[in-house]
């Protein structure tokens, strides 16, 4: 092992990083301090200052992050209505570049020299956090315990975790990894490895399934400023009170659960199920409010940067230029991105039944179909034939017409 004082380390509680903090005070020698950040997760976080205590940490950090992520992170994500494979709305991805910044003004307060983390070899959070490191502290040593030990399975990891006596939320008959915070939660592994086999009920611990959610429809209306949605039912809010408040909703109506194999950064195929339910409804929200908002090139310029905007939050590079770039680019664009949407949730749907807004790009009396005295008709025609132009003298050329 290389010479290393002092290692931050990115800390949960859970299986990876419960064994990960013992098994670095073993093999480096050296404090460790645990680190854990509250985005959401529901956690009694005195217990898991305890449990790292308990298991030799030389210090713990708790910190609260959840206004910065749902802000400065969430909402940016938002704006240019990322997803990830035309399914997956990010949750994870979007957490991690948050998570390992405090990490590294953890690491500058503590005089540490190196960082490490619980991602695995195989996955694309080993990507995300290390980038991170990489823009924010060049000189920062990393760990990556995942890559150099010989823990290779969770049965092993457990196994270890008996030996020291750490306890862990994981067993071998349910051997599946949760990832959650005010976004979404994260399914994968174990008993999903298998992608013909339908996730167990019991499984998802926040939304409700749409056979017993409520039989009547909830009906909503969220107010946006310059692409943020601001308030509520006509109450401001902060992002992240407006993540949660629309969390119970959806969660109560059966919104935001998936199921989808994606392709991960490096290289192979994953199965993961997901719960996102104030997301799916903030998401679908900020699109009727562009549908009426925004100009139709710039809308359609921006509709084809978001796959290339969703990568790159998927693989981990939100610190980098071209990331932010587009981001400023994004920005512009919601500036006129003002207004309400009514939405109803139902059963699982979310379904926009209204939308208004004193920046309206839509004109009734161009668009109706009753008579008007605004749009002749007849310009469409030299309209049509200038369109067409190229289409008829390629058929004219292809028929060996002159």
């Amino acid at each position: 092992m290389s010479e290393i004082n002092k290692i931050i380390l990115a800390y949960s509680g859970g299986l990876d990083t419960s064994v990960i903090l013992k098994w670095l005070q073993v093999n480096y020698n050296c404090p460790v301090v645990a680190y854990a950040a509250d985005i959401g997760q529901e956690e009694d976080w005195e217990a898991v200052r305890q449990k790292a205590i308990d298991t030799g940490a030389s210090n713990v950090y708790i910190q609260d992050l959840r206004d910065e992520f749902a802000r400065d992170y969430i909402f940016p994500m938002l704006r240019a209505n990322a997803i990830y494979e035309g399914v997956y709305l990010l949750g994870t991805s979007i957490a991690r570049p948050l998570i390992a910044k405090e990490q590294i003004r953890i690491a500058e307060i503590e005089g540490a020299d190196a960082v490490s983390h619980g991602a695995t070899g195989k996955g694309n959070d080993q990507v995300r956090f290390e980038l991170t490191y990489m823009a924010l502290n060049p000189d920062i040593q990393i760990v990556a315990p995942w890559r150099i030990w010989d823990l290779n399975s969770r049965n092993r990891l457990i196994d270890f975790a008996n030996e020291h006596s750490i306890p862990v939320p994981v067993t071998k008959k349910k051997p599946y990894s949760m990832d959650a915070n005010m976004l979404h939660i994260s399914y994968e592994g174990g008993i999903l490895e298998d992608p013909w086999a339908e996730p167990p009920d019991d499984m998802f611990t926040w939304t409700k399934n749409p056979e017993t959610a409520p039989d009547k429809p909830t009906y909503i209306e969220i107010t946006f400023d310059h692409g943020d949605a601001v308030a509520l039912d006509g109450r401001a809010l902060s992002p992240a009170e407006m993540l949660s408040a629309l969390n119970e909703i959806g969660a109560e109506n059966a919104v935001g659960r998936v199921d989808l194999v994606e392709n991960r950064f490096v290289g192979m195929k994953s199965r993961g199920v997901y719960e996102t339910p104030g997301g799916t409804i903030l998401r679908t929200a900020h699109m009727a409010m562009e549908s009426v908002t925004l100009d139709r090139e710039v809308m359609h310029i921006r509709d084809g940067l978001i796959p290339r905007y969703s990568e790159l939050v998927y693989y981990g590079f939100w610190f980098a230029p071209e990331r932010e770039m587009l981001q400023t680019m994004i920005d512009e664009s919601q500036k006129t991105v003002n207004g309400t949407v009514r939405l109803k949730i139902y059963k699982g749907n979310c379904i926009v039944v209204g939308r208004k807004s004193p920046n309206s790009l839509y004109r009734p009396d161009f668009a109706t179909f009753e008579e008007d005295k605004v749009y002749s008709q007849k310009d469409a025609e030299g309209f049509i034939r200038l369109q067409g132009l190229r289409l008829k003298i390629k058929s004219m050329v292809e028929k060996g017409q002159q």
